[in-house]
């Protein structure tokens, strides 16, 4: 797996969704309700991929698209309700208490990439951090409180 591709498992692994019963799907095997979903969401965009995830007899569907150069990738569930949003983002783009926070956690080591992760109208930020050989992930709330 590439970079980008253990990024994403991590982040859908810490919003409660095991890549694990990941299956890759087109859109022609989306419920309708979720591809009137994705074409209003994904507007725009281009979409790079499609999977559909089972979690504890949960489906949701992963869209991964890409716009203006950056991924973004919408979970949906299978009614086709909105469930997260997550994108790339600067550090210095978030917000201090946030920043503060994932650079005190990643004190001696390096942050690899941050994402913000949306979920209604909750906003989290989700860092990767490497420690010498060893890669974790963190999240924190807007205030810097960390969430897992």
């Amino acid at each position: 797996m590439n970079g980008m591709t253990n990024l994403l498992c991590i982040a859908w692994v810490s919003v409660g969704v095991a890549v694990a019963g990941e299956t890759s799907v087109k859109m022609k095997d989306l419920p309708p309700s979720v591809q009137k979903a994705v074409a209003e969401q994904a507007k725009g965009a281009q979409i790079k991929g499609l999977s559909k995830e089972i979690e504890k007899g949960i489906t949701m569907y992963e869209v991964e698209t890409l716009v203006n150069g950056k991924s973004r990738d919408l979970l949906f569930d299978a009614s086709g309700a909105l469930v997260s949003v997550e994108e790339p983002v600067a550090i210095d783009a978030i917000p201090a208490a946030a920043r503060a926070s994932i650079e005190q956690l990643a004190a001696g080591g390096k942050i690899k990439s941050v994402e913000s992760v949306t979920k209604g109208r909750t906003v989290t930020y989700e860092a990767v951090i490497a420690k010498g050989l060893k890669k974790s992930e963190v999240a924190v709330a807007t205030d810097g409180s960390v969430q897992k």
